[in-house]
């Protein structure tokens, strides 16, 4: 792949390079032992960090120092916006609601100024998450040393920079969790080709060209590929459509800001597909330039061409690639000189080599370490290989690497739905630990996921049930496993989770014999320490006896209970989704679910309007906001974009600054919503994007929607007026019309009832309704 040693190390380089190693997270720590064993443990070490006083952390601390309530300071903590690099002061200016507090309450401006006097110094000493120092002889010898509270190991009391300047060699040892998921992945895929008697997968040897895995890519679908995942890469992937390995190293330099505002992306997209020709000023460029389709992408490529067009050597070319980042101009003028004779010697013309000066010039400050980008395009291609060819392994190891990070799990599990794979819910009898691929369409949830469940205590479990067999009931898991490790409050998440529906799926019954079962098993635990079964204590240890009263039977949760419960310990929704119940209800005034609703209005549906959108579709839609994320406009106006799902599909909603001031009291996570706004594919961001005008609670878009509210009378009774009255009295004022239908043997006839008796067509309504005269005989006509 044309990389070239000399821009890591050549003997004109002065000062040392970068060391940047990645390990499996799991093996890392083996690595600096090795190198500690090695080296000698007096030579190495790890490198010291100084912790600041950010943003939130200062507030946090004066807010403790001056006594506060936990309560009163977190909530001020979490108004100051979390983002790279915040300070105070701009938290003051972007945060609206800190901003109103801070003016307005005397202790939050006596807080916050007091922790801006003090924003930014060191906190404390901490350790480099990677960063080792291996010197000639011993550490004492260069600098100082440090051993950290309640630590083994020694670090440096010179940070990283200071490490350097002294002349120490610094190398980054870091963990990489793509890299476990590899092997992880492996684990599971070897293990199984291993009965089968297959051979089993070696990553280092899948071939770069399989054309599956570029479909994949092309497919944008690169959720959890490696550097390929973020929105504006997928969206960069839409407009690049990779077709080689090359194209993959070319995406993980090209996307960054440099690049991207530079043109080099349009003019490298627009050559690979045929809109226009790559332009090679001299034809020494060509063979340089080709792979990246006449664009300088890559510093190796900066070093060639002065090799090649001035008779560089790739040490003095390294030499000239790093002045030109500098662009110091007394540095540029002497190496300009170099080059144009040089290129003069070799017979080129002066003016073309100048030209060509200028370009490389241009384009080295954006130019990339090639060897970094093709070491990190090779691990992308080998996790889209693998998502390619082996789903349920790979989604199964992606989802345990982050399965302490509940969001993460979330956009997995919905990756995993777009992929057709059934993730099963948790069960104490077939989960793990960790994630597991069960067959090539199914994954069986970790146990280790489940909120509130530690690994000592899943640990237990598992040992038991490998010892032993499957648990039959809860009195039987209680009994054989140690409660003091698997206590109440594991058990519950668990029951609250599903872990426990094997046994039977009503999980509300779980928790009221909870109790008891942990009572029989504490009262079998001591039997079963004193020998006291009999008499003598002479024989086998029998079933313990039932203890305390049988729990009485109890209802099982609704659904949108058992959802919430589900939500609180899983942090998701993993058995059924919160809109279910109320499909019937949307499906007359909604435009259409947003799975079919995107299919049939993708780009290729929509007529060109100019500038990268397309005509507008008015739609309404219902779903669960799953998403949110807040921005300021140029006028310092907040809007909002949120991801609406309905378990068919997702889409994006924005709100601009006028809808979001007007509907703000709607934008909370997790809430149903009906949508009202404009449809239009997005070419530029490469997506369907839906404008909201309005949003309504689904209560408020019957009302907003329906025409009128029908009830069919049979009864010749009286009385069926006054109740009818008494049942619609609550609801007046609404503006939905009620028409009676009077059915008699021989006409039928229809009553529209007055302006006064206009109702809001509540679901309680409705409900009662029904209840009084019959579900056939209520209806909520919205045509």
């Amino acid at each position: 792949f044309e990389l070239l040693f000399e821009r890591f190390l050549n003997p004109e380089r002065v000062s040392m390079p970068d060391f940047d190693v990645d390990f499996c997270m799991e093996r890392r720590d083996e690595v600096i032992d090795y190198v500690a064993r090695t080296y000698g443990r007096d030579r190495v070490s790890q490198i010291i960090t100084y912790g600041s006083m950010a943003a939130k952390a200062v507030v946090r601390d004066v807010g403790r120092v001056l006594g506060h309530p936990y309560g009163f300071v977190d909530r001020i903590a979490k108004l100051i916006p979390f983002e790279l690099g915040m300070t105070l002061e701009k938290a003051l200016t972007d945060s609206e609601d800190l901003r109103k507090t801070y003016e307005s309450d005397e202790e939050v401006k006596a807080l916050i100024d007091l922790a801006m006097s003090l924003e930014g110094l060191t906190r404390n000493a901490g350790k480099h998450a990677g960063g080792v120092v291996i010197a000639p002889s011993d550490l004492t010898d260069f600098c100082p040393l440090y051993c950290e509270a309640g630590g083994d190991n020694l670090v440096t009391q010179y940070d990283k920079d200071d490490v350097e300047a002294v002349g120490l060699v610094k190398f980054d040892f870091l963990g990489l969790r793509t890299l476990t998921i590899i092997d992880w992945a492996l684990e599971t895929i070897n293990a199984e080709r291993a009965k089968s008697e297959e051979t089993p997968i070696d990553i280092s040897l899948i071939p770069l060209n399989d054309p599956k895995t570029y479909e994949l890519l092309k497919s944008c679908q690169t959720t959890a590929v490696f550097q390929l995942e973020s929105r504006g890469m997928k969206d960069l992937i839409k407009r690049l459509r990779p077709d080689c390995f090359e194209d993959i190293i070319a995406l993980v330099a090209l996307f960054r800001p440099g690049p991207l505002q530079s043109g080099m992306v349009d003019d490298y997209i627009n050559v690979k597909h045929g809109k226009q020709k790559a332009e090679y000023p001299h034809p020494i460029l060509e063979p340089i330039l080709k792979p990246t389709n006449g664009v300088i992408v890559y510093q190796e490529q900066v070093m060639k061409i002065a090799q090649d067009m001035a008779g560089y050597t790739l040490g003095g070319a390294d030499l000239l690639r790093r002045a030109m980042g500098k662009k110091k101009p007394e540095e540029m003028a002497k190496q300009r000189e170099i080059f144009v004779s040089g290129s003069t010697a070799l017979g080129i013309d002066e003016r073309i080599s100048g030209y060509i000066f200028d370009l490389m010039e241009k384009f080295a400050g954006y130019g990339f370490n090639k060897s970094h980008s093709a070491a990190y395009a090779l691990v992308s291609y080998q996790t889209a290989w693998l998502k390619t060819h082996f789903p349920s392994a790979f989604m199964a190891a992606v989802l345990s690497s982050d399965m302490d990070k509940t969001d993460k799990v979330v956009v997995f599990i919905e990756e995993c739905r777009q992929m057709r794979l059934e993730v099963r819910p948790p069960d104490i009898n077939r989960s793990t630990f960790r994630f597991r691929a069960e067959s090539d369409q199914s994954i069986q949830y970790g146990l280790g996921a489940i909120k509130g469940v530690g690994e000592s205590a899943i640990r237990e479990i598992l040992d038991e049930r490998e010892k032993n067999g499957a648990f039959s009931d809860l009195k039987d898991l209680c009994r054989r496993i140690d409660t003091r490790k698997a206590n109440r409050r594991v058990l519950e998440a668990m029951i609250r989770g599903g872990a426990l529906d094997s046994f039977h799926p009503n999980r509300a019954q779980h928790l009221a014999e909870l109790t008891d079962a942990l009572k029989a098993a504490e009262q079998h635990g001591l039997m079963a320490e004193t020998g006291q079964f009999d008499l003598f204590g002479l024989s086998d240890i029998p079933e313990p006896p039932q203890a305390g009263s049988v729990a009485p039977v109890v209802e099982s949760w609704t659904e949108d209970e058992r959802l919430a419960q589900e939500k609180l310990t899983l942090g998701l929704y993993l058995t059924g989704h919160p809109i279910t119940r109320h499909e019937a209800a949307i499906t007359p005034f909604i435009t259409d679910r947003l799975g079919p609703l995107a299919e049939r209005h993708d780009r290729s549906g929509m007529p060109e309007m100019g500038y990268g959108r397309r005509q507008e579709t008015r739609v309404v839609v219902a779903g669960l906001i799953v998403e949110l994320r807040m921005k300021q406009n140029k006028n310092g106006k907040r809007m909002a974009f949120l991801t609406l799902d309905d378990r068919t599909g997702r889409i994006e909603v924005a709100l601009f600054s006028e809808a979001y001031e007007r509907l703000r009291e709607y934008i909370v996570k997790d809430q149903l919503v009906v949508v009202e706004g404009a449809l239009s594919w997005d070419d530029f961001a490469g997506q369907l994007r839906l404008s909201a005008d309005n949003l309504m609670r689904i209560g408020e878009a019957r009302a907003r929607f329906a025409k009128r509210l029908q009830i069919r009378w049979t009864e010749a009774a009286p009385a069926w007026v006054n109740t009818l009255k008494d049942t619609l009295e609550p609801y007046r004022g609404g503006e939905c019309p009620i028409f009676i239908e009077r059915h008699l043997d021989s006409a039928r006839a229809v009553v529209q009832l007055g302006e006064p008796w206009r109702v809001l067509p509540k679901e309680a309504l409705l409900t009662r309704l029904s209840e009084q005269y019959g579900e056939e005989s209520v209806r909520l006509r919205f045509d």
